[in-house]
C-alpha cells in the first residue's frame, strides 16, 4: 500500500504534532495487524503542499511502469538554516518556495521511491514575477499517460513530455 501524508515533529508541550514536508510510504499489508513500513521518502520541508493530499485524482500511479507522479510545491529550507525546534521556539520554520511542478518517480517494492525527474509549468519569466507564493494558474493538477507521453495540467498550460527521458515533446498554452 501507498500512503501519502504530512511529515511532522512534536510540539515542545507534546499535545499536537507541526506538519513539515510531505511524506510518502510503501507498506507491506500482508498481515494487516501488523503492517510494515518498507520504504518511505521525505519531499521538502515546513510549506511543502500537494494537491494529491486532498484530491486522490491528482495522484498517478501504475505498477507495471514502476510510475509514480504526483503535483509538489516545493519549499525548502537551506541546509545551513535547518535546525531542531528549540526549547521556548513557538513553530518550526516554514521552507521558501523554491518549484511547482510535477515529481516524477520510479516505485517498486525492491528499490522504493526512485526520481527521475520533475516537469513544471512556471516560466523563467513568471518565476522572477512570482514573489512569496505560486499562482494557481501554471500550478500542475493532473497528469496522465497516453503511449509513451506524459501529459501534465494546469488551469494555463497542458504539456507533453517523453514518458522515459521526460524531455519536452510540446506545450499547449489556454492564456493566449
Amino acid at each position: 500500500m501507498i500512503g501519502i501524508g504530512k511529515d511532522t515533529i512534536e510540539a515542545a508541550k507534546g499535545d499536537f504534532v507541526w506538519h513539515q514536508g510531505i511524506k510518502m510510504a510503501v507498506f507491506d499489508v500482508s498481515d494487516v495487524e501488523n503492517p510494515i513500513e518498507m520504504h518511505k521518502i521525505i519531499i521538502g520541508d515546513r510549506g511543502t503542499e500537494s494537491n494529491a493530499l486532498h484530491d486522490h485524482k491528482a495522484f498517478l500511479y501504475d505498477k507495471a511502469k514502476e510510475l509514480l507522479v504526483l503535483p509538489i510545491t516545493l519549499a525548502e529550507i537551506p541546509e545551513e538554516q535547518k535546525q531542531p525546534l528549540e526549547e521556548g521556539q513557538s513553530w518550526p520554520s516554514y521552507g521558501e518556495y523554491v518549484f511547482q511542478g510535477a515529481f516524477v518517480f520510479n516505485l517498486s517494492l525492491e528499490n522504493g521511491f526512485e526520481e527521475r525527474g520533475r516537469i513544471t509549468h512556471v516560466t523563467e519569466e513568471d518565476e522572477l514575477k512570482r514573489g512569496y507564493y505560486y499562482g494557481s494558474d501554471y500550478m500542475v493538477k493532473r497528469s496522465l499517460y497516453i503511449g509513451n507521453v506524459l501529459y501534465t495540467l494546469s488551469e494555463n498550460v497542458l504539456k507533453a513530455n517523453n514518458l522515459e527521458t521526460l524531455d519536452e515533446l510540446k506545450e499547449f498554452s489556454f492564456s493566449e
